[in-house]
This record gives structure tokens, sequence and C-alpha cells, in this order.
């Protein structure tokens, strides 16, 4: 699928979100970070936080479970590092800068997978997901919560009128449900076991997959 925002793009984007993205989207999306944290943590074991930002979860999340942050925006992991260094979490064993798409760790590593608000601020979509389940264990869990758009109706009018001021931000606000489901399907060693919606309004949605 042809791609309508790149990786350079997005890196500088939250590159200039960094400073500010703590005070901007904080409250805003607690709710969705506090849920994926919620089910992370009854997994356990060793956890990926795709797109960990400025580190904001990740004094949240349980001591006994072991986690793995990455991001592809430097300026916002250097915030996170310097918050683990504050708080003192032996809990993170690494924060890296890397590529969702391209991630940096061997098949089959990690017990969950967490990307918050992640999927519509890449790329390509459905090439993430793969290499998401490419490090899962079998039996393991992807736990994403997401902008789903509007498949109708005024809010889809409003999605698409804001979408090029949006990809200069970083995401695409136009991302429809189908999207992920013709993923899962086509992949095949996915099961989708969970899908709330999410505060703001319901406009963000809590989804959940276990690999085969």
């Amino acid at each position: 699928m042809a791609t309508d925002i790149d990786r350079a793009g997005v890196a500088k984007a939250y590159g200039r979100w960094a400073p500010i993205y703590d005070l901007v989207f904080g409250k805003v999306f607690d709710h969705g970070r506090q849920s994926t944290i919620a089910v992370a943590d009854k997994i356990g074991g060793r956890i990926l936080d795709v797109g960990v930002g400025t580190g904001l979860s990740l004094s949240d999340y349980s001591p006994s479970t072991k986690l793995c942050g990455v991001d592809i925006s430097e300026p916002m992991l250097r915030k996170a590092q310097r918050r683990v260094r504050a708080l003192g979490l032996p809990n993170v064993e690494t924060l890296a800068v890397m590529d969702a798409k391209n991630l940096a760790f061997r098949n089959e590593f990690f017990d969950a997978v967490v990307a918050q608000y992640v999927v519509t601020a890449v790329p390509d979509p459905e090439a993430t997901l793969n290499d998401f389940i490419r490090v899962l264990k079998p039996g393991g869990e992807l736990i994403l919560v997401n902008h789903i758009g509007a498949e109708n109706g005024a809010r889809r009018l409003f999605e698409l009128a804001f979408a090029p001021l949006a990809r200069r931000l970083g995401w695409r606000p136009e991302f429809p449900w189908a999207r992920l489901a013709n993923w899962a399907a086509g992949h095949g060693n996915v099961t989708l076991i969970e899908r709330r919606p999410m505060p703001p309004m319901g406009h963000f949605s809590l989804i959940r997959y276990r690999k085969s």
C-alpha cells in the first residue's frame, strides 16, 4: 500500500512535539495509556512499548514487568531516558531509537507488544503490525490504543478535511477499522480478542490481538 506520510517527516514532527508533548497530550491520552498498561501487566514477562515517547507510561507499569521502549524521535527518547534515571526504574531494560517497521529484536522475544497511538503515525501500518507480531511469542498479545476513523457522517468529513494538516503534525486521522480487519485477515496468525472504546468521546479504541 502506498505511503502517505514518511519516516523522516514523522521523526521531525515528533521532535518538535518533544518539549511540550506531556503538557499537550498527557491528560488527553491518560485513560488509554492506563488501560493498555493494566492489560500488559496482567500478561507480565517482557513487554515492548513501541512509540514510548517521553516515557510518560514507564513508571506506571508494575516493577516486575520488564520493559523495552523504542521510538523514532531521538528528542522524545532523551526525555524518556532522563525520566528513567530520575525515577530509578530498574525494570526498564532498553530505550532505543528504532523504526517500528524494522525492530532490532529477534523473533518471538516479547510476551506482549504495546503500541499506544502509534499505528496511525507510521508510513506503512500493515508492515509495522507484521513486525510487531514477528517479535511476539506464540500466545503473546499485541495491545493497541488507536484512533479509528469514522466510516461516514460529519466526523468522517471533518477527518478528511483535517487530514493534510494532521499529516504535517505527524499522523493520519482517517484510519478506518476495515484497514485493521483486512490486515488481521491477511496475516492469518492473529485473533482479535478485544475492541473497546476509549475516551475522549470514544474516538479511540483499545484493540487486542493474540498471536497463534
